[in-house]
Parts: C-alpha cells; structure tokens; sequence
C-alpha cells in the first residue's frame, strides 16, 4: 500500500487555497510539501497539523492506495 494525497488538493482547490498558503500557515517546509506532492510518506504531526488546520479528518486529506504490481 502506498499513501496519496489527492483529496488534500481537491479539498484546497474547494476552500481556494494555495499550497504555499497552507505550508506557511501550518509551518511546514518546502521539502514536506514537495513529499506530500509525490505522493510519499510525511511525519504524523505535520498530517495533525494540516488537519488541525483544515478542521478535517485524515481520510478527508489522504487515502491508501494499493501499489500496482508490475508485469
């Protein structure tokens, strides 16, 4: 399994906000928010803060995924 985070953009595009105004808002780097745009791992506080933030639940900003398996 491997984590996305596409409602999180679907939900800053609802509530019209850059991601650059969440980072700043939640205090989160550059480099965090370039993993939650590859789709990677990020730390529990910084997922706690976003949906602190948000006033949301985690299944509101991310899913899990099955990975594709090649052939």
């Amino acid at each position: 399994m491997k984590v996305c985070y596409n409602k999180l953009w679907k939900l800053l595009i609802d509530k019209e906000m850059k991601k650059s105004q969440l980072r700043v808002a939640i205090g989160a780097s550059k480099s965090t928010f370039a993993k939650l745009g590859k789709n990677e791992n990020v730390t529990l506080p910084i997922l706690l803060d976003i949906c602190e933030y948000l006033q949301c639940d985690f299944g509101d900003i991310m899913e899990a995924v099955p990975e594709q398996k090649e052939q």
